[in-house]
């Protein structure tokens, strides 16, 4: 797929989430099982977001039912800048909408 095989780790860690969800054929699965193999070595922690969440605000507790605009996962990984983190996560085959972010150290 293109990405530079880690040969130390690196300072930065981004954290990906993916909005919406479809249900795959058989050979986006694949390519989708590719591509987490393609980034193994980067992979810190993964997960999926199966069923509604909630919101606390100055209102209180709402629920968040699963719908189309909802975050369904989230991938925790390391890249050199956000450039290259950017990079790996356009390359996901199967995520409806994408969103990247830099996570600070402390």
């Amino acid at each position: 797929m293109g990405f530079k095989a880690r040969t130390q780790p690196t300072s930065k860690k981004f954290m990906f989430l993916s909005v919406g969800f479809e249900k795959p054929t058989p050979e986006l699965m694949a390519a989708w099982q590719a591509w987490f193999a393609a980034i193994a070595d980067r992979t810190l922690d993964q997960g999926g977001l199966w069923g509604g969440g909630h919101q606390f605000d100055k209102n209180g507790d709402s629920p968040l039912p699963l719908r189309g605009d909802s975050l369904t996962g989230y991938l925790i990984f390391t890249a050199d800048n956000i450039e290259e983190a950017k990079g790996i996560v356009a390359q996901c085959p199967i995520i409806m909408s994408n969103q990247v972010y830099e996570i600070m150290s402390h």
